[in-house]
């Protein structure tokens, strides 16, 4: 007689997927609001919207999906994996803050070759961490173990947000105008952009370790490395109830030249001057050990900028000052000209 098989002989651990959710449950409830309507487990999550359609007139779902994208592999070399769930929580947030929008509800997708619980904890603790820090309920999730699709080891992190916006407020870049200034947020360092890069020079070219001290950033190549993207959500919604934010840019992958275009109207240019912050070391020593072409650099990082702000030059210092006081550093980056639709990096 031959012998059974069974769904984890093929690489399907249905314990250790319920051993996971155990797990995480109560830390993912500790994200809930009184709006969400379902707990963890059914087929599909409920959040009441009796409060927004309250609050807002004629209120707007903003929503985006995006992934950390090869910032897992650090992740995975480090064998830390608490900043990716913030990384991806932060990261979708700003996404939608570029139209203005308000965070309301985040999911989870996570997919992995076989399931640690001990690994998934991790993860998921961290998604509940930025959870908590901008706010918004983790309201559920998927949690697949993908044998074949996935090498060992390896595994995906993608994430869901919607937000809400009142119709009248949306923030699209039409009201930027020749004149507006050009403010940056500072970044946390590489935030979730341009790994492939990093990791080809700083690991395949430069030979150096994940745990290895850099004298020059003052703490472990994993550490600057995996650094949690900054949520900018709370400090920007402050700034919308008192000020006319023209456009806001999120400087992900394309750096801040592809960015700041995605928002820019038709008779608009932005010169942004490279000299008016400082690059963190962490980009200076990529392009020193690759011998990165400065063009590259800016279209492949944020270069220590990531956020952009277009306002009003009669409210630039108030905003400045508003954000620096809420330990958000930002500095006038540039200008809005007019001229052809495009974002040029300068002296």
């Amino acid at each position: 007689m031959s012998k059974d098989t069974t769904y984890k002989d093929s690489g399907v651990d249905i314990d250790a997927g319920n051993e996971s959710i155990k797990r995480v449950k109560k830390n993912i409830h500790s994200t809930f609001n009184s709006s969400v309507l379902t707990g963890i487990g059914t087929f599909g999550a409920m959040y009441d919207l009796s409060d927004i359609t309250k609050t807002y007139k004629n209120p707007v779902l903003v929503q985006s999906i995006d992934s950390v994208g090869t910032k897992l592999i650090v992740a995975n070399m480090a064998n830390f994996h608490k900043t990716i769930g913030m990384d991806m929580v932060a990261h979708s947030c700003n996404d939608v803050l570029c139209q203005g929008a308000k965070p309301i509800t985040f999911l989870d997708y996570i997919a992995v070759d076989k399931l640690d619980p001990n690994h998934i904890q991790e993860v998921v603790d961290g998604i509940c961490e930025g959870c908590r820090e901008a706010g918004l309920p983790l309201m559920g999730g998927e949690l697949a173990e993908l044998p074949g699709v996935y090498k060992e080891g390896e595994y995906d992190l993608v994430g869901v947000v919607a937000g809400v916006v009142e119709k009248d407020k949306i923030v699209d870049g039409s009201k930027i105008a020749p004149g507006n200034d050009v403010l940056g947020l500072a970044s946390s360092g590489l935030h979730t952009n341009g790994f492939s890069l990093a990791r080809n020079v700083l690991f395949n070219i430069k030979k150096l370790k994940v745990d290895q001290y850099m004298q020059e950033l003052e703490c472990t190549l994993g550490e600057i490395l995996l650094k949690p993207h900054i949520n900018y959500t709370k400090p920007v919604l402050s700034l919308l109830d008192e000020f006319d934010i023209k456009g806001i840019a999120h400087i992900t992958g394309g750096g801040l030249v592809d960015n700041i275009l995605r928002v820019l109207p038709e008779n608009c240019q932005v010169m942004v001057s490279k000299d008016s912050w400082n690059i963190p070391t962490i980009f200076q020593l990529i392009q020193r050990y690759g011998n990165v072409p400065e063009d590259d650099m800016f279209k492949t990082f944020n270069m220590g900028i990531g956020l952009v702000l277009m306002v009003s030059q009669n409210e630039t210092n108030v905003i400045v000052s508003k954000l620096n006081s809420q330990g958000f550093p930002v500095t006038i980056i540039g200008k809005v000209k007019e001229g052809e639709k495009k974002a040029v990096i300068s002296e």
